[in-house]
This record gives structure tokens, sequence and C-alpha cells, in this order.
């Protein structure tokens, strides 16, 4: 355990192409949604799968894994009130029951590492099962 513990307090890395892909996304929107997982042996956060343009909440939902934490962002567009088009970025930290507590911890005290390389999230979601990150979730927050 001492192990687990001395990796989650130094937190990870996070590879360029995390950054990249965001920036990808939130200028050129050719990604719907990123999911992001920590690699343990290379001590790093890193892309682990991209969500196409014509892909929606369902794919990316669809995406996490019932078992193992993950990281996500998702570019949720809407219409307004006052009939605007708009986007807002969610960032999702997906922390399933099943997964184990090694993993729970790591992803916990990493966040704000891969946080802070993302510039430009609107919202932020945290959820150990789907209903806690539903579509309905989404669309409250951003309405």
């Amino acid at each position: 355990m001492a192990m687990a513990f001395k990796m989650a307090t130094e937190g990870m890395k996070v590879r360029e192409e995390c950054r990249e892909c965001f920036m990808e996304m939130k200028w050129k929107r050719v990604h719907r949604y990123i999911v992001f997982k920590i690699d343990e042996g290379s001590r790093a956060v890193m892309v682990d799968k991209l969500g196409g343009a014509a892909e929606g909440y369902a794919d990316l939902a669809a995406s996490l894994p019932h078992d193992d934490c993950r990281y996500a962002v998702f570019d949720f567009d809407f219409v307004s009130i006052d009939n605007c088009q708009k986007s807002r970025i969610f960032f999702i930290t997906w922390s399933p029951t099943a997964s184990r507590i090694r993993a729970k911890i790591l992803y916990a005290t990493s966040k704000q590492g891969l946080r802070r390389v993302l510039d430009g999230v609107h919202y932020e979601v945290q959820a150990t099962d789907p209903s806690e990150m539903g579509i309905d979730v989404i669309k409250e927050k951003a309405l």
C-alpha cells in the first residue's frame, strides 16, 4: 500500500497528446469527446479514445469501462433559452464502484494535473455510476 500511496501523492505526468487533442476539440471541433486514462507503467495520463465529431454523448458513456476509472471531456452543443446555439465543455471524472481502490486513489490525486492542461472546461461532473453522468445531468448544468 505504501507504493500506491507514494505514486498517488506524486501525481502523474500529462502527455502532450492530451493538450493537443483537447485543443483540436475546442478550436477545430474534430472530436466530440476525449477519454483519458492513467498508464501506471509510464506514470502518465494519456489519450485512451477520441470520439468523432458525429458521435454523441451515448457513445462517450458506452466507451467508459464498467470496472476502471477514466477522465473524459465532452463538447456539449445545445440551444439556449434565448434560442442561441451554444457549446459547453464538460470534464468528467469516472470512478465506478467496481474499480480498484488503487485506481480510485490515482485518479483522484492526479485529476488537477490534467485539469490544469485542459484550459477552457466549463463544468465538472464526478460519477461512480452512469446515472450520475446521464445526459439529463449534463443538460441541467449547461442550461
